[in-house]
């Protein structure tokens, strides 16, 4: 409330002394290091492709709320920033730029403004520009460059080998997939840099653990029991990436614990059965968006009772 005047706006509201911005740039802080394992494993392309993402995101916010919504000032709570970075990070490093800087316009004109700006969007930006430019450029998508390759070679990622090729889990090396050297986009490869910055928001306080234990657990759990490795199923593809910063985005996913869990656990499962039934290697970002989807019927199923309210019978 300002003097006389009261100001209603969209989620998300935390709940402490902390505006947006201050969450935001703590995420950006997060995923700084896996951002630099990126460019370590693929080269300086990496960071040229976040670039040209972040810019197509800004740009886009930018001229979105100035000329359609009528606001100045949406790109000083840097939710631009994030949704560009988190978007080049699930894209390979050889895509074509201008591929790259159409993502970040989906991810921000249709993925967010389309549905009034920050806090009102259903999905999650950045897997809105990834799968659109999956579903436009198959192709330019799943042509990983090999990590530390000079010569610009391609080759299939650790889960595309072990699906279609056959790849046995026994000939993998877990150390070398922990620290980034295997193929993927350029945020999944560095899972000790992904787990470091998840830890860093923990303690921070901006997210919680229920939703990415939840998500791992069911997964790891569903690997175990189906007589798969348990490591490499958590390790590899963009799992972590999602699980830790895309799954727990406040505005698309459930408010209470109990919501929260459930919107873990069949993200995993719907993960899961991707990965191993369905036509893609991967399915984290579909699992994502269909359970962005479902967030308000979770947040309404297990809405705490108002207190002195009768229940309906």
């Amino acid at each position: 409330m300002e003097g006389n005047r009261i100001t209603v706006t969209g989620s998300p509201h935390v709940s402490a002394k902390r505006t947006t911005q201050s969450v935001m740039l703590n995420v950006i802080a997060a995923l700084l290091p896996a951002l630099a394992c990126g460019i370590w494993i693929f080269g300086w392309r990496s960071a040229l492709v976040a670039a040209v993402t972040i810019a197509a995101c800004m740009l886009t916010e930018f001229l979105c709320s100035r000329y359609m919504l009528g606001r100045r000032d949406s790109l000083r709570d840097c939710t631009a920033i994030v949704t560009g970075l988190l978007l080049a990070m699930t894209l390979p490093s050889s895509i074509p730029l201008p591929m790259a800087f159409a993502g970040g316009v989906f991810a921000i004109g249709v993925g967010k403004m389309a549905f009034g700006g920050t806090g009102q969007n259903i999905f999650n930006p950045a897997l809105v520009g990834r799968v659109f430019l999956l579903i436009s450029f198959p192709v330019e998508m799943t042509t990983w460059p090999l990590p530390l390759s000079p010569d610009g070679l391609t080759g299939a990622t650790l889960l595309s080998a072990m699906k279609e090729s056959g790849v046995d889990a026994a000939s993998i090396d877990v150390a070398q997939m922990a620290i980034g050297n295997m193929g993927g986009s350029l945020g999944e490869v560095g899972a000790i840099a992904l787990i470091a910055g998840w830890l860093y928001l923990t303690a921070r306080r901006i997210i919680r653990l229920v939703i990415p234990v939840a998500i791992l657990a069911s997964i790891a759990l569903l690997a175990a029991v189906t007589g798969n490795s348990v490591v490499i199923e958590l390790l590899s593809g963009g799992l972590l990436l999602g699980a830790f910063f895309m799954a727990t985005d406040y505005v698309t996913s459930p408010m209470t614990t109990k919501g929260m869990i459930v919107y873990g656990i069949l993200i995993g499962v719907i993960t899961f059965v991707i990965r191993h039934y369905g036509s893609y290697p991967e399915g984290i970002s579909f699992a994502i968006l269909i359970m962005n989807g479902c967030t308000p019927l979770i947040n309404k199923l297990t809405r705490p009772r108002v207190f002195g309210e009768r229940r309906k019978r």
